[in-house]
């Protein structure tokens, strides 16, 4: 049994422990307010951006590299995002595991599927598997605006153009709330209007005789860079409002864990203590009475 000085040793590092992960907890809290805000902002646009282009598209017959359906693609890139840094549950691991049994899943159906990891915990994670992904980008949370998903959509859409690859899919954690994120698994090249277009679904759209300045073509090629664009910053987005959340809830059940470990060692800590009294006056009232004897 560890003695008394053990015991009070381990008490004050659990308590020094439960400090920390409060600590933590309210950082999270205070970034996720800022990171919800945003998204919750960012998704209404994202989506009122893709109908547009779905209705231009489809009333006025405009064609684009990035909207034409690939048939049978064999050449897939993988965008996976995790974080820098853990503390935040099964947050990476379930991206992590996700990406690797996609991987396994359709190694046959594709000729070829690359990576591109985003987070240190997602390289890590497969650099132990022996799988390196073709880039690594780092501090997310840190540096995430829109002006590093622009460039990181700029070179994915100019490798797509290419013909380096023939679709392209994004793995992220979806904010859903603080205790809840989802992983999704969603293709965003080449973009899918038809999900989008509300052209005879009595929800409006845009009449087919309409003039347009500048030309359909050049609008659509516009909006669907911006789109592309806008979509990238919101699968990042989401990843950093769902690892904020994750981190929040994970350092709550931390610090209730501390708390209910604190309550268990005291006891065993007075427990303890009481039997060494009990013990010296034990021996003290032996002692007394040998020497009456």
């Amino acid at each position: 049994m560890p003695s008394l000085k053990d015991i009070r040793l381990r008490i004050d590092s659990t308590k020094n422990t439960q400090q920390i992960t409060k600590a933590m907890k309210m950082v999270s809290a205070a970034k996720l307010r800022r990171a919800q805000h945003n998204i919750v902002n960012l998704r209404p646009y994202a989506n009122a951006l893709m109908t547009l282009i779905a209705d231009v598209a489809t009333t006025q017959k405009v064609e684009h590299p990035l909207l034409a359906p690939v048939e049978n693609p064999k050449k897939v890139l993988l965008v996976a995002i995790t974080s820098d840094r853990g503390l935040c549950g099964a947050f990476n691991t379930n991206i992590s595991k996700f990406t690797e049994r996609y991987l396994e899943e359709n190694a046959s159906k594709y000729e070829k599927i690359d990576l591109l990891l985003v987070g240190r915990k997602g390289s890590d994670y497969f650099r132990r598997r022996n799988k390196q992904g073709i880039d690594t980008i780092l501090n997310l949370a840190k540096d995430i605006s829109y002006l590093m998903a622009t460039k990181m959509a700029d070179r994915v859409v100019s490798a797509y153009q290419s013909g380096e690859y023939d679709e392209v899919r994004f793995i992220y954690n979806e904010f859903k709330s603080a205790i809840q994120q989802n992983v999704v698994c969603e293709a965003l090249l080449p973009v899918d209007v038809a999900a989008f277009a509300t052209i005879g679904k009595g929800e409006g759209g845009f009449p087919a005789d309409m003039i347009f300045e500048p030309a359909p073509a050049e609008v659509i090629e516009q909006l669907v860079l911006k789109h592309f664009n806008v979509q990238v910053y919101r699968c990042l987005s989401e990843s950093v409002a769902a690892e904020h959340g994750a981190r929040m809830t994970s350092m709550e059940n931390a610090t209730k864990n501390a708390g209910e470990m604190i309550g268990n060692l005291t006891l065993t800590y007075n427990k303890a203590r009481q039997a060494a009294i009990t013990t010296e006056l034990i021996e003290t009232t032996s002692g007394a009475e040998a020497l009456k004897a």
